[in-house]
């Protein structure tokens, strides 16, 4: 929306995780895409993992259960497959008491699947999660299961019944990150003005 009221061919937001440039691509007048440069995160391991994953009624997860500080802590859960990851029905109540916004993911190659529950604050299930997408991308790179450079299509939200893609890539070596580059495009839901009065 900044973009296009401003006309512009990149825009930075303001974050409380720091400055964010964003890329836009465009077809004619109508945006069609924007890539967004993140900040990097830091990782640890995340201790409540035996409390994470009873919550999520999942037995195990196949890569170390990490947090990645990039806004909201964010945790990772990788499940067996897809179909895992589409049944869960996690303890709400439960993952609220643990303060984290739990991704869970499967997939392969360049194509994962994730759902993102942080209902400590105010979001059950969310459809798309861009601050998430990024240190996902570091997440997989780091355990080996996509090469740095190696864009990832991520899809969310199609057990809300509102389906998004997101894009991410990383680039760097080991622990050494780089860059995280994390991609999209928006359908406009809502729309408003502001009046500003005259001081």
């Amino acid at each position: 929306m900044v973009g296009a009221a401003l006309g512009a061919d990149a825009v930075t937001l303001e974050t409380g995780a720091g400055l964010v440039p964003i890329a836009l691509e465009r077809d004619g007048d109508r945006i069609v895409f924007g890539r967004m440069r993140q900040q990097i995160p830091g990782w640890e391991r995340y201790e409540g993992a035996g409390e994470l994953l009873a919550a999520l009624g999942a037995e195990r997860s196949e890569l170390p259960v990490e947090m990645y500080r990039n806004g909201p802590p964010h945790v990772y859960v990788q499940l067996a497959s897809e179909q895992a990851v589409a049944a869960l029905r996690p303890d709400l109540a439960a993952l609220a008491d643990l303060e984290v916004a739990v991704n869970c993911f499967a997939g392969r190659g360049g194509s994962w699947k994730t759902r993102m529950f942080y209902p400590s604050a105010g979001i059950p299930e969310d459809p798309a999660t861009g601050s998430a997408a990024g240190p996902l991308a570091i997440h997989l790179a780091r355990h080996g299961r996509i090469g740095f450079g190696e864009q990832i299509e991520i899809r969310q939200g199609a057990e809300i019944g509102r389906p998004s893609v997101l894009y991410a890539t990383v680039a760097g070596e080991g622990d050494r990150i780089d860059s995280v580059e994390v991609g999209g495009s928006a359908l406009i839901v809502a729309e408003g003005r502001f009046r500003v009065a005259p001081a």
